[in-house]
């Protein structure tokens, strides 16, 4: 024990007075720590699951966690997304040290295919009226034959099954409903969710959402948390420009449009080296666009059909086809545009009403630019020694001897021809010798 002097009178400090400080200052410690695990951060996600949204996603459930937030909302609407991208955000939810909350929101929204097993795998999983969950089939590509793909549908389903059902059953949750959207890619709205122990709240909006949810205790990970949201702080951290970005990109109508831009700059850059800004635009295009193809099912039969097309176009200057060669360059664009994204999800795929009028303008932009490569190509010199045969020229000094001077391209030449011709007289350059000409007089059709 000690003693501390202060003017007059001395403070005895005992054992019993620290256990009162320490108790004090924990009690205060415990006060800032409640008030501020009040906040709730809150998430929107609208659109395709890509690895831009998973990012973003799991970026905010980090922050949340490091800034001591008490729970994670997910505020979705999706039609679905890919398969990498969803299990990363599962593993972020199942795994956070706070809990998350999916809310398929606002009304009229849905939470399709990958957005309802993520909506599955939450620790509390919410609905707004007017909304539906489901239809999570896998969809089968790149199979080579019938068999291969029978076999390669099977072992895909099976899996996403088992994966579906065991999140169903670590969350409480209705496993056969979770195998039935796997496998009959049924969907159920809102109401029959609730009913079926699928989701665990149906909520009008957020403010609602955030009042049902106060008082709720979770398990997780051998801890329970109690939430206390009634006074709760909502920190909205929407997606920045960086996500966003990379997310509008992931479009594939958009990858489609980059990579179009990108082959156009590339054909222009080789076709005038020097040129700069094409190439680059290309360039930059073209990298854009492969990344937005590593977030998407790409055929690459598609793209190799593309880069034919390219091929074919410039061939059609080098080689006499005849206009063949242009019209395989027009159909193997057509087919690769097509075939480009090889899923039947309507997220995953390229718009017919940006195929059609992108495919017609390349098409005529390429089949132009052939067409007025191949005008020149064929067009008479009009520069140089072979630009000077069949030009007019005007006699300026002659010679009996059939030698002299013309007037021909703004200079002066050396000339040989008929003796007979006069000064001022039109002639026609015949050939080209050494720097000398040979005329002869130029007729009216001349």
């Amino acid at each position: 024990m000690g003693r501390y002097k202060s003017g007059f009178k001395v403070f005895r400090v005992t054992p019993a007075t620290v256990g009162w400080i320490a108790a004090v200052l924990a009690f205060l410690m415990i006060g800032s720590i409640s008030a501020f695990a009040s906040d709730i951060i809150l998430l929107d996600v609208e659109g395709a699951i890509t690895p831009p949204v998973a990012s973003y996603i799991v970026e905010n459930i980090d922050y949340g966690i490091e800034n001591g937030a008490s729970a994670v909302i997910i505020r979705m609407d999706t039609p679905g997304g890919l398969d990498t991208a969803m299990r990363k955000i599962i593993k972020k939810e199942m795994n956070a040290h706070i809990p998350v909350i999916v809310y398929v929101a606002p009304q009229g929204a849905r939470a399709a295919s990958a957005g309802a097993i993520i909506t599955l795998a939450s620790d509390i999983a919410a609905m707004a009226p007017g909304t539906n969950i489901g239809a999570a089939h896998p969809v089968s590509i790149g199979a080579k034959s019938d068999k291969e793909d029978t076999t390669m549908t099977e072992k895909v389903t099976n899996d996403a099954v088992a994966y579906t059902r065991s999140i169903a059953h670590k969350r409480g949750r209705s496993e056969e409903w979770a195998e039935d959207i796997v496998r009959k890619s049924i969907s159920t709205p809102a109401e029959e969710a609730l009913k079926k122990g699928v989701i665990d709240i149906m909520a009008n909006n957020t403010d609602d959402l955030i009042a049902s949810l106060d008082g709720r205790k979770i398990k997780k990970n051998d801890v329970t948390f109690e939430l206390k949201t009634k006074d709760a702080n909502i920190i909205e951290r929407p997606m920045g420009f960086r996500y966003r970005l990379l997310s509008t990109i992931s479009n594939p109508n958009i990858a489609y449009i980059l990579m179009m831009i990108g082959l156009a700059g590339l054909y222009f850059e080789l076709a005038n080296p020097g040129a700069i800004l094409p190439g680059v635009v290309g360039g930059i295009s073209l990298i854009l666009a492969f990344f937005a193809f590593q977030a998407l099912p790409v055929n690459y039969a598609g793209v190799a059909l593309i880069l034919l097309a390219i091929v074919l176009f410039i061939a059609e200057i080098k080689v006499p086809s005849f206009g063949l060669l242009t019209v395989g360059g027009v159909i193997s664009l057509v087919l690769g545009s097509i075939i480009l994204f090889r899923t039947p999800e309507l997220y995953a795929k390229v718009s017919w009403g940006v195929l059609l009028p992108v495919t017609a303008l390349f098409t005529a932009f390429f089949a132009i630019s052939v067409f007025l490569v191949v005008k020149v190509h064929r067009k008479s010199p009009v520069t140089g020694i072979d630009g000077l045969i069949g030009e007019r020229a005007t006699v300026y000094k002659w010679k009996s001897n059939g030698t002299g001077k013309v007037f021909c391209h703004g200079e002066y030449w050396e000339a040989t021809g008929p003796p007979d011709i006069k000064k001022g007289t039109k002639v026609k350059v015949t050939d080209v010798d050494h720097l000398e000409l040979k005329i002869k007089p130029a007729e009216d059709k001349d």
